[in-house]
C-alpha cells in the first residue's frame, strides 16, 4: 500500500477557531478537549474577546479569523468551526477564503431542525445575549426572522461570567440560568417543538434543559459531531469473515 501526505497533523479533521478568553471551560464546553469524542485542532484568535465578538459585532476581526482559519487548514483541518454562535456573521467570507467546509454557528441548524418538526411546531433559540443577536446574525445563519428568541441576559451568572471573561464560574448558578430562561422561552411560545442553543458554552447544560422542558435540544455539540461525521466517515469491519458473509 502506498500512502501520500500533505498535512502537518493527521487524524483530526475539525479545526476550532477559539475566542481569546480566560473563563473556565468545563467538560461539555467547546473549548474543553474532553468534550469531543474525536481529536480536534484549536487556534485562539487574537483580540477576539467574548465582549468584542458578541456585543460589538466582531468589528475589525474578519481578516484575523481568516488568517487563523488558514493556519488550521495548513495544520491539517478538513473543516472549520468557531467558538461563538455570533460568528455566523463571517460564514460566507470564511467558507470562500478557506476553501473547506465551514460551520460557524450552531444557529445554522435551525432550518434543518425545523424541517423535522410537525407543521404546527417551531424552533426556539436560547442565546447568551438576546440584546445583541440581530436580524443580521439570523440571516447569515439562514434563520427565519420570526424565530422565537430568549436570552440569558438577565440571569445571575452565565451571561455575566462568560461575556465578562471572568476567571471563576458558579456552575450551579450558570445551569439554573440556562434552565430558567429555557423554561421562559417555552412558556412564552407554547408551539415550540425544539430548542437550538446559540452559545457554545451552553452545551454542559443541554441535558438539563432537555429534562426541564421536555423538548429536543440541539447545540454546537450536535452540529459539530454531525459535521465531523462527514469530514471523517466512520469505517466499519469487513462484512466477510473467513470468506463467508455474516448473516444478521
Amino acid at each position: 500500500m502506498k500512502v501520500y501526505g500533505s498535512k502537518s497533523v493527521y487524524g483530526a479533521s475539525v479545526g476550532i477557531l477559539m475566542l481569546e478568553a480566560r473563563f473556565p471551560r468545563i467538560p461539555g464546553d467547546m473549548g474543553n478537549g474532553l468534550t469531543w469524542p474525536f481529536p480536534v485542532h484549536y487556534k485562539t484568535v487574537p483580540d477576539a474577546s467574548p465582549d468584542q465578538v458578541v456585543r460589538k459585532g466582531a468589528t475589525g476581526l474578519l481578516e484575523t479569523f481568516i488568517d487563523a482559519g488558514r493556519e488550521l487548514v495548513d495544520r491539517g483541518a478538513d473543516g472549520i468551526t468557531t467558538n461563538c454562535g455570533f460568528l455566523a456573521l463571517f460564514q460566507d467570507e470564511l467558507q470562500e477564503a478557506l476553501r473547506v467546509p465551514v460551520a460557524t454557528s450552531s444557529l445554522m441548524q435551525v432550518p434543518m431542525v425545523q424541517s423535522l418538526l410537525p407543521k404546527d411546531r417551531r424552533v426556539g433559540i436560547l442565546t447568551i445575549s438576546e440584546a445583541t443577536l440581530t436580524d443580521k446574525h439570523l440571516t447569515a445563519a439562514g434563520v427565519p426572522l420570526d424565530t422565537p428568541i430568549q436570552g440569558t441576559d438577565d440571569g445571575q451568572e452565565f451571561t455575566r461570567a462568560i461575556l465578562g471573561n471572568e476567571e471563576s464560574l458558579d456552575v450551579g448558578r450558570a445551569r439554573q440560568d440556562n434552565v430558567t430562561f429555557a423554561l421562559k422561552l417555552v412558556k412564552d411560545n407554547p408551539d415550540l417543538g425544539a430548542i437550538v442553543l446559540e452559545c457554545t458554552n451552553m452545551v454542559p447544560y443541554a441535558a438539563d434543559i432537555r429534562a426541564a422542558t421536555g423538548l429536543p435540544v440541539y447545540s454546537i455539540y450536535s452540529f459539530v459531531t454531525w459535521f465531523q461525521a462527514g469530514l471523517q466517515p466512520r469505517t466499519f469491519e469487513d462484512p466477510f469473515l473467513d470468506g463467508k458473509p455474516i448473516r444478521y
